[in-house]
């Protein structure tokens, strides 16, 4: 495996701020990382933003203590991987990757169908009390 071209890791209380916060890591890493291509850089954002948003969303603490959310972003010259981390979160319903669609009327339980079709690998493990769900993204420079 090759070396990190660049790098962003974010780590705070899973809160509606968050997601800002995560979006601004990545409006950085872009800049340190301009030899990934627009399309590859849209679709990773969306990806990683709606992971990121899924469990400020819907991850339920395990214990008193409130879940965290952790945002790690590594990119290479031919690939973009996010691990996205509910740390303190109780196991998801479904097991974490279940991506069925909800009814056209739903108003939400679209993400994980989503974030599978933007990236190119979706994996879940959990350990420790912590969710992680890592996405991976082939990509190859302009």
């Amino acid at each position: 495996m090759t070396d990190a071209l660049a790098r962003r890791s974010f780590r705070d209380r899973a809160t509606p701020e968050a997601i800002e916060s995560v979006h601004n890591q990545l409006d950085a890493l872009w800049e340190d990382a301009s030899f990934v291509p627009d399309m590859d850089r849209m679709t990773f954002t969306t990806a990683v933003i709606e992971a990121a948003a899924n469990v400020v969303q819907h991850a339920v603490p395990e214990s008193a203590a409130p879940v965290e959310l952790g945002v790690d972003i590594s990119i290479r010259q031919s690939s973009l991987e996010a691990r996205v981390s509910a740390f303190g979160a109780a196991r998801p319903e479904g097991g974490g990757m279940e991506p069925r669609m909800p009814g056209n009327d739903a108003e939400s339980g679209r993400g994980l169908a989503l974030i599978r079709a933007l990236v190119t690998t979706v994996t879940f493990t959990r350990q420790d009390g912590t969710n992680v769900w890592i996405l991976s993204r082939d990509s190859t420079p302009a």
